[in-house]
């Protein structure tokens, strides 16, 4: 009994982090990966790196986005989810 004294602090630490650390991390993967495989031609998005464009081509993991300078292909990974939502949202 003694024992399970001593164990139960770390499993309630345990629970703790999952609860409060680990779930929303997989949550917001989640709709990540959903934006992601949602983006289609004529999509307007924002990078993480801070490009504004407008989708042109879509493949399964990349884009090419038209930009006022040009045509960029980008890893699909790299398109903001939370800037092109604001972006939508204005518009």
């Amino acid at each position: 009994m003694d024992q399970l004294g001593g164990i139960l602090p770390i499993l309630l630490i345990f629970v703790v982090m999952f609860v409060f650390m680990i779930l929303p991390q997989q949550r917001k993967m989640k709709k990540e990966k959903e934006f992601e495989t949602g983006l289609k031609v004529g999509d307007k998005i924002i990078t993480k790196s801070g490009f504004h464009g407008k989708i042109a081509e879509v493949s399964e993991t990349t884009a090419v986005i038209e930009t006022m300078s040009g045509k960029l292909k980008i890893e699909k990974s790299a398109i903001s989810m939370e800037y092109s939502m604001a972006l939508n949202k204005k518009a």
